[in-house]
């Protein structure tokens, strides 16, 4: 049994134009380096020797670019990324997540415009949990960096004795907000089961959070598994992460932990 990792990257990145028209949202540079290099340099660093990749904005460009600089595991297609959103990008990737189910492999999934350090991949692989999730519980001075108002674009996140209850909907205040999820999470080989089971179980006639199916947050299918199940651990960190998401985000240096 091992751990493999999953890179959700069939993002366009509009907000990273002009930045993004040549090149896919998690090959811009961050620091000299591009934003997935990152995060694979930390998944391998922290043992993880299985890493895929689900693309979709400038597929072969990104293709061809790890092939040269990593060894990928897989590489999977989102061909409707302009049309779908980041769950849909993530069920690409169902060969994979119906193999490991089989084989008993863990996963880790990640978003691919955050910055972080094998330091967090660690902390996730050693908590406890079939279900868990990065949680940084310093968010606010990354947040006051990035955003006049870190209010306005922060999401909700609740927890109760280390276990979340409610993620990703629009906060009224601080209160809201215990910490901030940054993008990465894992699920065990039993509980990624129950996660194909679910999502098959899903209307696909009903709005989740304002959006269909094909267009649904991953923070909405979090937010199911967590009502269902219960047992949503946050992994706490004190900051050491970036997303990047806005050119301003760029200027923004933080020290890796």
């Amino acid at each position: 049994m091992s751990t493999q990792a999953l890179i959700l990257a069939a993002g366009f990145g509009s907000r990273l134009m002009p930045l993004t028209q040549t090149i896919p949202k998690c090959m811009v540079k961050y620091r000299g380096h591009c934003i997935i290099d990152y995060e694979i340099q930390a998944l391998e660093q922290a043992g993880i020797k299985h890493i895929n990749v689900v693309g979709g904005y400038l597929y072969e460009t990104l293709e061809q670019y790890l092939q040269k600089k990593f060894h990928i595991q897989h590489f999977f297609r989102n061909p409707n990324y302009q049309s779908t959103n980041m769950v849909t990008t993530f069920f690409c990737a169902r060969e994979l997540l119906e193999f490991l189910t089989e084989n008993n492999d863990d996963l880790i999934v990640s978003y691919a415009d955050i910055v972080y350090s094998k330091t967090i991949v660690q902390n996730l692989l050693e908590a406890d949990g079939d279900f868990k999730v990065i949680v940084d519980k310093q968010w606010k001075r990354l947040w006051e960096k990035r955003f006049d108002d870190p209010l306005s674009d922060a999401e909700t996140l609740k927890l109760d004795k280390g276990i979340i209850t409610e993620i990703g909907k629009k906060p009224i205040s601080y209160d809201d907000i215990h910490g901030q999820y940054i993008g990465l999470f894992y699920f065990s080989s039993s509980f990624l089961k129950k996660v194909l089971s679910f999502y098959d179980s899903l209307d696909t006639s009903k709005f989740y959070d304002g959006k269909d199916i094909k267009n649904m947050y991953m923070t909405s299918l979090l937010q199911g598994l967590i009502e269902k199940y219960q047992n949503a651990r946050a992994v706490e960190i004190q900051g050491g992460w970036c997303e990047i998401d806005f050119k301003s985000d760029l200027d923004i240096v933080i020290e890796l932990q």
